[in-house]
């Protein structure tokens, strides 16, 4: 019984492809609110902090470009990596502090951030597997 349900579930492919498009899409949704509602408040939060404004366009490279890529499978490694980046960048200028912090239900106050990030990290190792447009660059 546990060797046929290891032959049946013994699909690393089909693994890497549920990650890819659940961490992209989810993320599609951050990256489209900003293309609507603008980044007026990322823009803000990098003159706060001594950096340009215009900058803050590079979200839109890391919360629509890069999932858009990792969905179809298109240089999947570096786009998740640039996603990683660009939630490593979220984290530090939103609140460190929010990484001693609970939330009301328990859960770490930058635990969000920390999904996407290590998902796309999880994503730059594994590569895009089988299901892609695009198989995954030699880059040695």
């Amino acid at each position: 019984m546990v060797n046929w349900f290891n032959r049946v579930m013994d699909r690393p492919d089909l693994g890497k492809l549920i990650l890819r498009l659940a961490f992209s899409i989810m993320m599609i949704f951050h990256g489209w609110h900003k293309l609507i509602g603008g980044i007026d408040y990322i823009q803000g939060l990098l003159t706060q902090h001594g950096l340009p404004g215009f900058i803050g366009y590079g979200v839109f490279l890391g919360e629509l470009v890069a999932p858009l890529l990792i969905i179809l499978g298109i240089f999947t490694r570096p786009a998740a990596l640039v996603f990683s980046f660009t939630m490593l960048a979220a984290y530090l200028l939103i609140d460190p502090g929010k990484a001693l912090m609970l939330t009301k239900v328990g859960a770490w106050g930058a635990e969000d951030m920390a999904v996407y990030f290590f998902a796309g990290l999880a994503i730059t190792f594994l590569g895009s597997g089988r299901y892609s447009v695009m198989k995954d660059p030699n880059w040695r």
